[in-house]
Parts: structure tokens; C-alpha cells; sequence
């Protein structure tokens, strides 16, 4: 079988494309970047390099590919957040069409049932409106939890300031994804359009409280004083901006957080608890991260 996977080789496409190949397929990988190549030829793929802004070149590397998974790449270039992530749904529908694809499996995010008040999860709401409306095409949406390889971008906080921040409170109940899982189960979905069917499937591998995650980080990374500190929403904005975030980026940052704290971003989910999806416990991820942390 042929599958194109969007995204390079990220957290969730490098595990994914390899899971692929492993089992015999034929992979095209698209990315942005064209140093990705030899990367992307080295575990076996083909590269199809170009922008997810061109539904010309999208559809061209889907026409032939027995199924598709989509994700719409981050874009901190302070425009419209939302409004961009909207057209980049628009524009993989025009493709999808276009090369009659009829199997799509599809990263979306917990909150996604939020159509707005909720950062860019509210823009991945719109993609999977409009996915839903395209005619004879399997679209299976998994909507991740929190991703394990986000705190990374912790480390220089806590290495500086002893503390890890975000606007909402240390007993919340996170829900949290390890990419390599939600690799694996878009690897079954894209390789059996019956596993999951069509719709939506919620991902977690695990969940946590900020305070239990600075316990579990500050052991790893011998920072046994390592705190949570929960920020006012004036003061995450602001500081996002101080750390160089464009001031849309930060606004959208931060709804995404409120939307946490109030409990709405994760309230379907917990109305529909399933069965965590994976093995691999963010205790198991804590190695991962003092490597990163130490190096």
C-alpha cells in the first residue's frame, strides 16, 4: 500500500513513517524543508518537498496514495493563527478531492468540539468540520492529549528559574499523549479503515497534575525544589511575548490555557473517558527528557 504522511518527520511522523515501513509499504513523506531529504530517503521514504499553503502540490503527492494522515504544522507568523489553521483544512479537503483519496486519518486535539475560545484547538475544530463534509471519504480524526515532548520546551525554565508556568491550576487533570503513541494508532488506522472507522477517537497515554509532573521532572532532573507556578492570564500572555512569541501566538496560547482551567478543553473527553491508548506512562518518557534536559 502507499500512504503520504504530512508533517516531516516530527515527533509523531518519524515513528509513524518508520512503523510504515517496517511493515513493507511504500511511505511519501512531505515537509517544508528541503534538508529533510536524506533523512526522509534514509528510512526508506520518498520526499515530496513543498508547502501545505499549495493545494496544487498537496494534491499532486496524494493522487495514487491508498490513504493520507494530516496534520496542519505549527505557524507562529503572528498572523490570523486560527484562520490559517482553517485554510490549511480547506486546502487538504481541495486535495483530498482533487486525487480521490478515501482514507484519511487525521491529527486533530482534545477541546476540538470547541469551535472557538480555544486557541488554535479552535482552528483544528474547523479542519475537522470540513473534512466531515467531504463525500465518500473515511476521515478518522484523533484528537491527542497534551504531548509528552512539550515540556521540553520547559527546560530552559527550569534550568534558569526553577519553576514550570502555565495558566491553570496544579491540581488539574491533564490529559496527556506520548507522540510514538499516537503514532502507532494512526499507523492502524491508516492501515485498516475498519480499526477505527470514521469519526473521532480521543488519545491518551496517560494523566497528570502539574503538581505530580514538576514532582516526577524535578526527580529526573535532580531539581527536587522544581515548582509549578500558576500565572494570571495577563501574565502568561505577557510572558509569551517576553519570550518572543508574536502577540497572536501568545493570545492563542493563552485562551488554549484558560480553556484548560475552566475545564471545558477537556470536558468531552472525560464525558467519553477511553481506555488509555498506549503503553508508554509519562513515567517512561521521564529518560527522554533528562537526556534532552542534561544535554
Amino acid at each position: 500500500m502507499l500512504f503520504v504522511i504530512t508533517g516531516s518527520l516530527g515527533h509523531i511522523g518519524k515513528p509513524l513513517t518508520s512503523q510504515l515501513r517496517k511493515e513493507g509499504h511504500l511511505v511519501t513523506v512531505i515537509s517544508s524543508n528541503s534538508e529533510r531529504i536524506k533523512e526522509i530517503e534514509a528510512i526508506g521514504a520518498t520526499a515530496a518537498i513543498g508547502s501545505v499553503e499549495d493545494a496544487g502540490f498537496l494534491a499532486d503527492a496524494f493522487r495514487g496514495a491508498d490513504a493520507i494522515f494530516t496534520m496542519v504544522p505549527p505557524n507562529y507568523n503572528g498572523g490570523d493563527w486560527k484562520g490559517w489553521i482553517a485554510t490549511i483544512g480547506r486546502n487538504y479537503v481541495e486535495a483530498i478531492t482533487s486525487a480521490g483519496v478515501k482514507q484519511v486519518v487525521n491529527l486533530s486535539s482534545i477541546g476540538a468540539h470547541m469551535i472557538d475560545h480555544c486557541g488554535p484547538v479552535s482552528g483544528l475544530s474547523q479542519v475537522e468540520l470540513a473534512m466531515d463534509a467531504m463525500a465518500g471519504v473515511n476521515v478518522r480524526h484523533l484528537r491527542a492529549g497534551y504531548f509528552y515532548t512539550n515540556f521540553l520546551n520547559s527546560i530552559g525554565q527550569i534550568k534558569h528559574q526553577g519553576i514550570i508556568t502555565g495558566n491553570y491550576m496544579a491540581d488539574l487533570n491533564m490529559v496527556l499523549a506520548h507522540p510514538a503513541d499516537i503514532a502507532d494508532i494512526a499507523a492502524r488506522a491508516l492501515m485498516d479503515e475498519s480499526y477505527l472507522g470514521r469519526g473521532f477517537s480521543y488519545i491518551a497515554s496517560d494523566e497528570k497534575t502539574p503538581a505530580e509532573i514538576v514532582t516526577m521532572i524535578g526527580k529526573a532532573t535532580e531539581k527536587f525544589d522544581l515548582k509549578w507556578v500558576e500565572r494570571t492570564d495577563k501574565e502568561e500572555f505577557d510572558d509569551l511575548v517576553a519570550l518572543g512569541l508574536p502577540e497572536e501566538t501568545a493570545r492563542n496560547y493563552t485562551e488554549m490555557g484558560a480553556a484548560m482551567r475552566s475545564g471545558e478543553m477537556n470536558a468531552d473527553y472525560f464525558r467519553n473517558r477511553p481506555v488509555m491508548a498506549g503503553w508508554r506512562s509519562f513515567e517512561s518518557f521521564l529518560p527522554d527528557f533528562a537526556a534532552a534536559y542534561n544535554a
